[in-house]
């Protein structure tokens, strides 16, 4: 089972963690990226000693070379040198741990490549998943979810040949730092308030994607395209104790759940190791100690942009790729302190309205969906 990997992202929370992972497994990382971080993806090309240290940032790019001019690792720029590390030669796995429409390029080229794809990019699969996922079974490349929630699905469908048989799939979600406050409370968060995420320690955008329940509309989409599903056999729970990942209910009304700690170690070993399971880098989950475990039906009143995403969805083509424009321009806005936490939903309605929808959409017309999304949301 040995792996050799190319860690798109490497310098993230998902991207650090994965490290660990590839250490404690006996993995080799044969090529690392990040966007502008010299100083970190350096310290981590000493650790590791990759063939391959790719920084978006020409700048920071051409400072990573200094720093590592005493070593082998060869350092490459920009777009291109993301591609590269994505198809890189001898590599087997590429996890996809960048955040944003960034990764739709590399993840199509490493699909392309045959390699496995240990996703955990979600924007990919909600912009562009049946293209993607088509693309997959062209080229025979194994998509396996990085997401715990979608890895919590990928572990209870293990060992069911017939999607038929699936009565629903259910996503959990903890309901995010702001669940049980109206909708004005919620409208005038500050962005202190929106990074204080109550069960996990991530990247400040899905942070805040988790503060407005966006990020469960995003994994919902993504569970569409992942699983073939069409979205009414699809539902969302509260769950905010975060131990139970997700659940499958099946005809017989048989549900299966995949139960742990909130340690994304965990989705990430099991990407790296299916069909196999290895001794554990997570933390184990004590189900003496655990709290009651309790269940909620989603506030779509109070939390706007979970509802734009299930319309997204239902409406299909390009509309979840103007969803995921709007609100990563959004998002930024508001962590630059240009707008208010509200805002960001409805910056993300405004763009839905005002950009055209394209069924069947090629990967042109994607791209051109997101760039029209952004500049509707930056607008005004």
């Amino acid at each position: 089972m040995s792996r050799c990997i190319s860690l798109l992202g490497s310098t993230g929370s998902i991207g650090r963690q994965s490290l660990e992972v590839i250490a404690a497994c006996g993995m080799k990382a044969a090529a690392l990226t990040a966007n502008r971080d010299s100083r970190r993806l350096e310290e981590q090309c000493r650790a590791f000693r990759p063939e391959l240290a790719v920084l978006m940032n020409p700048a920071a790019a051409a400072d990573l070379r200094v720093r590592l001019a005493d070593t082998s690792v060869r350092v490459a720029s920009a777009l291109e040198g993301l591609l590269e590390a994505a198809c890189l030669e001898g590599t087997d796995t590429v996890i996809t741990a960048v955040v944003g429409m960034i990764g739709l390029r590399p993840t199509l080229a490493a699909i392309r490549a045959g390699k496995r794809i240990a996703l955990a990019n979600k924007e990919t699969l909600v912009c562009a998943g049946e293209l993607v996922m088509d693309e997959a079974e062209r080229w025979g490349a194994e998509i396996v979810p990085v997401d715990s929630e979608h890895s919590a699905l990928f572990q209870c469908l293990q060992g069911n040949r017939d999607r038929g048989q699936v009565r629903r799939l259910i996503l959990t979600a903890s309901g995010g730092p702001f669940w049980g406050m109206n909708k004005q409370a919620i409208f005038l968060a500050t962005k202190e308030q929106a990074l204080r995420h109550p069960n996990w320690s991530m990247g400040a955008k899905i942070t805040i994607d988790s503060a407005t329940l966006m990020n469960k509309g995003l994994e919902f989409i993504e569970a569409m395209r992942l699983y073939r599903m069409p979205p009414e056999k699809i539902s969302i729970v509260i769950h905010r104790e975060s131990i139970i990942h997700s659940l499958v209910e099946y005809c017989d009304h048989a549900v299966l759940a995949q139960l742990g700690a909130p340690d994304m170690r965990l989705p990430i070993q099991y990407a790296l190791t299916w069909p196999e399971r290895t001794q554990a880098v997570a933390s184990p989950l004590d189900l003496l100690s655990c709290p009651p475990l309790t269940f909620h039906a989603p506030a779509y009143e109070a939390f706007t942009c979970l509802g734009l995403a299930l319309e997204a969805a239902r409406t299909g083509g390009t509309a979840t790729a103007v969803l995921n424009g709007a609100n990563e321009a959004a998002v930024g806005l508001f962590l630059a302190d240009k707008i208010s936490f509200g805002a960001i939903a409805q910056r993300v309605e405004r763009a839905m309205g005002q950009v055209p929808v394209v069924q069947d959409p090629n990967l042109e017309e994607i791209l051109a969906a997101d760039k029209a999304a952004r500049e509707a949301a930056l607008g005004g």
